[in-house]
């Protein structure tokens, strides 16, 4: 089987980027960052990507007069780089559903809570309030709908009383980087498939849309 080409997009720090560069430099991951692309032309993690030899791209949606032109210049590059998957890691960019059904079944996202609780934005200080006992993270195919598509692995971690949106949301992260990996390395090796808006995975157990790793809680 040959290495799956990502295309991997992102607004800010990257750090989901770097789990993904991180998992790419072991050699039985079977996927590799074909091109990286960020819409702001100041985002730290280009100089992730920079530092890692992997391409990379700056597509600035301000340089465009709406959103399809936007997307087109993407796919564009995207096509050019022969990607197959997109990974999106904390692209802060409402996608058009043409974008998206062009790349139906070729797009995952990952997302800070449990989907379909707190889509959108603020999801730890949301949870904080209303008083939920657990939070966590989605990683999910993209659809037309946001935060909304198949789930395909979850983690989750217990709030503590001591919580704050910030501790949350650091303890939350480590586990993002897990479950992405662990979810573009399903797809690479063609595990996934769709059953009625369900995603089953080959391997995983009775229960394959679920992944709940060991997340150590703040006390």
């Amino acid at each position: 089987m040959g290495c799956l080409k990502l295309g991997v997009l992102f607004s800010g720090r990257g750090t989901n980027l770097q789990a993904i560069l991180d998992a790419c430099q072991d050699s039985s991951f079977p996927a590799e960052i074909a091109l990286a692309i960020s819409n702001k032309p100041d985002a730290p993690g280009l100089v992730r990507a920079q530092k890692a030899n992997v391409p990379s791209s700056v597509i600035n949606h301000k340089d465009f007069a709406d959103r399809p032109s936007f997307e087109q210049a993407m796919n564009a590059r995207l096509d050019e780089a022969g990607v197959e998957l997109i990974c999106l890691a904390g692209f802060m960019r409402l996608l058009t559903p043409t974008f998206v059904n062009h790349w139906n079944g070729r797009a995952i996202n990952i997302h800070p809570s449990l989907l379909p609780a707190y889509p959108g934005l603020n999801t730890h200080a949301r949870a904080i309030n209303d008083g939920a006992r657990f939070a966590g993270c989605t990683v999910h195919f993209l659809s037309a709908e946001m935060d909304a598509g198949p789930i395909i692995a979850q983690a989750a971690t217990p709030i503590s009383a001591s919580d704050t949106p910030d501790s949350l949301a650091a303890r939350v992260l480590e586990a993002e980087y897990e479950i992405y990996q662990r979810a573009i390395r399903w797809v690479a090796e063609g595990r996934i498939t769709l059953h009625e808006g369900r995603v089953m995975i080959d391997g995983a157990g009775d229960d394959a849309s679920f992944y709940l790793p060991t997340v150590n809680s703040a006390v």
